[in-house]
Formats: C-alpha cells, structure tokens, sequence
C-alpha cells in the first residue's frame, strides 16, 4: 500500500510540476467581462483571473502573474476546469475546493484533475497559495453574478 500512495504522489507531483512549467490560458484576455486581481502579501504570490462570462456561463478564463508552483498550477488546472460551467457550478466547485483543501474531501464529488491538489491540506502554509487562484476567481464571478441580477 506505501508503494502505491508513493506512486501516487510522484504522479500528483509531477501534474503540478507540469502545470507550473507549462501553465495552460497563462495569458491576459482582452476581452474578459470580468478580472479580478488576488495577492498573497505573506508569500508574494499575485495573480490576475479573466474571465468572460455570457448568459450566466463561463466561456474563457486565463490568468497571469507570478507566485509559487503550487499557487501558479491551482490556477492552470482551475481555468481548465471551469471552462463551460454556469456561475452556480463554479460556485459548488469553489466551495467544494476549499474545503477539500482546508478539512476534507466533501463526500461524493469528482474533482478530476484537480483531486492532485488535495494533498496541500498536509501543509497548512501552502493552503493559501492553492487557494489563492480560487478566491480571486470567486471575486470574479460574485461581479459577474451581481452584474447579472441588476440587469
């Protein structure tokens, strides 16, 4: 059983090290409906989320800025993983990301791609930059959903 956790965590590792080499939609978008900028004064991390969201869906998202592997890959994988979804399910899926990265895997979620980020909630001081690209998304979609009942 230790191999296969070990196995594991090299391959959780080697996703995060591949989103932090590679990020995927690393790059500002010009025609965003909605930004927000997140900053992490304790480490420095200090990212940028676009997003462009139509009739309550999230159609694009990018991001830029700088910050650590796991800060820089948490936003990769988010931007990748809430292409196409309605507000209300990035809403889940934001909730559902805190608390799999500050308590506990909630019961019944798929999170895909994104379970390699659970193993954060082992390093209390890493939390933030895992949860950093979430937060700043979440600012995003709360203007996006606020925009949206005024219309």
């Amino acid at each position: 059983m230790t191999e296969q956790y070990g196995d594991l965590r090299e391959l959780y590792q080697e996703v995060i090290f591949d989103h932090n080499r590679h990020p995927r939609n690393f790059h500002a978008m010009d025609d965003a409906s909605h930004t927000a900028v997140g900053h992490n004064p304790l480490c420095g991390d200090q990212l940028t989320i676009y997003a462009q969201v139509k009739d309550g869906v999230v159609h694009e998202t990018s991001f830029v800025g700088h910050g650590c592997a796991i800060s820089k890959a948490s936003a990769s994988l988010m931007t990748e993983a809430v292409r196409g979804k309605s507000i209300d399910e990035v809403e889940s899926l934001f909730r559902d990301m805190h608390a799999m990265l500050t308590e506990a895997q909630p019961e019944g979620r798929d999170f895909g791609k994104l379970e390699v980020l659970s193993g954060v909630r082992e390093f209390p001081a890493r939390v933030k930059c895992a949860t950093l690209a979430w937060h700043t998304l979440h600012n995003a979609i709360t203007q996006a959903r606020d925009v949206a009942r005024t219309e």
